[in-house]
């Protein structure tokens, strides 16, 4: 939005330059665009009057004047413009002066006429960029006055870009408002008396729609002159917000328009017939606008009708039927409020943008319809005479937007600003913006005034007070941040380093749901407690899972059926089991478990193509162990779990207690599942894997250490773990490391019997050892497993 400065300063005139006042509007959110000269530099022109106008002896377009410019001072002005008349009030640049561009005005002969000044148009002067002619003054300009003075053209026009939420200030009087709270100044508000009807000329109007325009306000004005020019002074005021000068009519509208923030329209009263209906449009209801185009309307656009066809685009723009002319001497003052959803969008749709629809999609004052009313009418009168009906009214209150009440709390404003402004100011603040404020136990109670649409929660309180109060006087502080060490406990391994171990050894996290197929889960663990929902989403899921399995191998069938050979998935969740002594009768444990078929690697020239099998599983179960960096601590133990092939099968113990499972899935399940192929599942309760040991640092040694390897001969239902857990317990201190590498059956090796080959590293701390001293442990080691497993040295 455009405006004059000096028309502000009519309103409200604090104590800075125009450059500080633009700073102040754009620190308080109004951004200011620019700020430009309202004409340009020049000097030297003043107001004559053009005495003798005759045409140049040679040359057919230039005219030979004499001209008036006071003190009786005529001066010979040879002119080219075609509107150059005997008569006329004329802006003169006498001998001397400067115009813009400094362009100086010298004596000069014309095709042998001498010339001393020169007659200036609008664009001559920086004023205007169109014109037709030299400039034309009313004939009451005092002749020889400085034309700068005269038109006020020391004066700046402001450019105030506004956010949508600020429509409040889309006028002088919401600007003036504005400026006066930032400066703490009282606004001269604009005394608006009624203009006393002096005929009874009256029309009805009905609201159909009165959701979309619940107030709509017209007055009648008989007997007009439209030939009567619109004063300079408003002419001025308009250019100077952007808008032309069309018709004193037109112009009074518009100049309520940029006074008052009020969008306004007058119609030609003879061509409406009936009374006013204000209604959605009907089907297939076209309107010639004023520009001459024809819209075809939809029926959700509002329209201001007669008794017989659309007028005007409610809010939006006027028809060229009822629009006033030039033969028009009775017409229709309109003043409404239209709802902005109503509004809001309409203008697009039929590629429109009007300076009213502007601000009906943004929000009017809803109390504002009467006092524009009744200030046209008295310009109207004013400039262009004529006889006022009375004001018609039609309002549908409860349609009308209700006054918002808004608490603030002085904690809130506080903690959101980073600063603290006492309770005076604070509440002057809202006061001086026109909010009825009454402050109790730290709490603002304001109710917020017809014009302010944007303020309807506390933030919208805490950002009035703080861009009042000026951002730039709230001291640049940076938050107080106090930084404590959150406990962590170095020995708690994370879930997520579980997901990620699974990750990096090939997995995928797969959700499923808690709730699983009664029969799936029964044909798993049996139906030993289950605990069947009395509410289930469908039968398929009506029992709490009592472990991961069934939900992976369900996921597992889905995931084949769509060409997938080889799949691994992890999953991390509860398992839910009924239990007497538990809280609601439920134990809950977490556990992670996975499931794995297909090839043992991806696809691969470099690779060997094999099925994944129960010890590659059993690495990945044991790299989840390994997390917590005891390993003595856990054990598999051939066993038959629930679901699981019996010849490959184990339980997964943590010293005497079970904490999980891992074999392949049985034969007659795969088959009821209709799984293809073999499939093997694992799961761990998390708990048992949720801390580890900590490593303790122990000085390298700095001897030499020695490798024997040694292969024995055990029966073939000899565990090759415990033959490694008592080679352990023999070995002593010396023995540093211990390693299985080999495992034999078949020619050399008896029935039921196995070869296993075992690397021991031995080394001491203190000195080297000597090969009396590596018999002597080698020597134990195989004495305690004779002993202990039958074994004997392989030859």
């Amino acid at each position: 939005m455009k405006f004059s400065e000096k028309w502000l300063r009519e309103w409200v005139n604090p104590a800075i330059d125009a450059n500080e006042l633009a700073e102040q509007l754009s620190m308080a959110g109004l951004e200011v665009d620019g700020v430009d000269a309202a004409a340009g530099d020049f000097n030297g022109v003043v107001i004559g009057e053009v005495v003798e106008c005759g045409q140049h002896p040679d040359a057919d377009k230039l005219r030979v004047t004499k001209v008036n410019v006071g003190e009786d001072e005529l001066l010979d002005i040879v002119c080219g413009a075609p509107n150059c008349r005997q008569g006329l009030k004329v802006a003169v640049a006498k001998v001397g002066a400067v115009l813009p561009g400094d362009f100086k005005i010298k004596k000069a002969k014309l095709r042998g006429q001498p010339s001393h000044g020169m007659l200036c148009a609008f664009d001559e002067l920086g004023i205007s960029e169109e014109g037709d002619g030299i400039m034309e003054l009313p004939a009451d300009a005092p002749i020889g006055q400085d034309l700068r003075e005269y038109l006020g053209l020391d004066d700046n026009i402001i450019d105030v870009d506004l956010t949508p939420n600020r429509s409040d200030c889309l006028g002088i009087k919401g600007l003036a408002r504005e400026v006066g709270v930032l400066n703490n100044l009282d606004v001269n508000e604009l005394e608006i008396p009624a203009v006393a009807p002096t005929i009874d000329d009256a029309i009805t109007i009905e609201l159909v729609n009165e959701q979309a325009c619940p107030r709509y306000l017209g007055r009648v004005i008989k007997g007009i002159n439209l030939d009567a020019q619109t004063p300079l002074w408003m002419v001025e005021r308009l250019r100077r917000s952007g808008i032309r000068s069309i018709d004193p009519v037109v112009d009074v509208t518009n100049y309520v328009l940029i006074e008052l923030g009020h969008p306004m329209h007058a119609f030609d009263l003879a061509a409406i017939k009936g009374g006013i209906k204000v209604r959605n449009a009907n089907a297939g209801e076209e309107l010639v606008l004023l520009d001459g185009n024809t819209a075809k309307l939809n029926e959700s656009t509002l329209v201001i009708a007669d008794h017989n066809k659309a007028l005007a685009m409610a809010g939006i723009f006027g028809g060229e039927k009822s629009g006033v002319t030039d033969s028009t001497t009775d017409i229709l003052l309109e003043s409404a409020f239209f709802n902005p959803v109503a509004i809001a969008g309409q203008a697009r749709s039929y590629g429109l943008h009007t300076d009213a629809s502007h601000r009906y999609e943004r929000g009017v004052d809803f109390a504002l319809q009467r006092d524009a009313m009744e200030r046209a009418t008295a310009l109207l009168l004013e400039i262009v005479g004529g006889q006022a009906g009375p004001v018609v009214e039609a309002v549908a209150p409860e349609q009308l937007p209700k006054v918002t009440a808004v608490t603030l709390r002085r904690e809130r404003l506080d903690r959101v600003i980073g600063y603290h402004i006492d309770d005076e100011t604070v509440t002057n603040i809202l006061r001086r913006l026109g909010l009825d404020v009454q402050f109790e136990n730290n709490t603002w109670q304001a109710d917020v005034p017809s014009y302010r649409f944007d303020i309807s929660i506390e933030e919208d309180l805490i950002e009035e007070v703080a861009r009042v109060f000026g951002y730039n006087n709230i001291p640049n502080e940076a938050p107080l941040a106090k930084l404590s060490m959150t406990q962590h406990n170095e020995a708690t391994v994370s879930v997520k380093r579980m997901r990620d171990t699974l990750v990096t050894r090939g997995y995928q996290e797969a959700i499923t749901y808690s709730f699983v197929d009664p029969k799936v889960q029964n044909a798993i663990h049996g139906e030993e407690h289950s605990l069947v929902l009395p509410h289930p989403i469908s039968i398929e899921m009506s029992v709490m899972r009592k472990s991961l399995i069934p939900g992976m191998l369900s996921t597992l069938v889905y995931n084949q059926n769509r060409q997938q050979p080889r799949i691994r998935l992890f999953e991390h969740g509860l398992k839910f089991i009924a239990d007497e002594t538990a809280e609601n009768g439920v134990l809950q444990k977490a556990v992670i478990g996975g499931v794995v078929t297909g090839s043992c690697f991806g696809e691969h020239w470099d690779l060997q193509s094999r099925p994944a099998d129960f010890f590659d599983v059993k690495g990945d179960v044991e790299a989840l162990l390994a997390l917590c960096n005891d390993n003595a601590r856990f054990s598999f133990k051939a066993q038959q779990c629930d679901g699981l092939h019996p010849g490959q099968s184990a339980a997964i113990y943590a010293g005497d207690e079970c904490v999980g499972f891992i074999g392949a899935v049985h034969p007659q399940l795969q088959k009821q599942l209709g799984i293809n192929g073999t499939a093997y599942v694992f799961e761990v309760e998390v708990e048992s894997i949720s801390s580890r040991l900590l490593p303790k640092a122990v000085g390298i040694s700095k001897f030499p250490s020695n490798r024997r390897d040694i292969a024995i001969l055990v029966k073939d239902d000899v565990k090759a773990g415990d033959v490694l857990a008592a080679i352990e317990k023999v070995g002593g201190n010396q023995l540093v490391d211990l390693n299985l590498f080999d495992v034999y059956k078949g020619t050399g090796i008896e029935p039921d019997y196995k070869s296993l080959a075992i690397a021991l590293t031995l080394q001491a701390v203190d000195r080297t050892l000597e090969e009396k001293d590596i018999n002597l442990v080698v020597d134990n080691v195989v004495a305690t497993l004779a002993k202990e497993f039958n074994a004997s040295l392989r030859d």
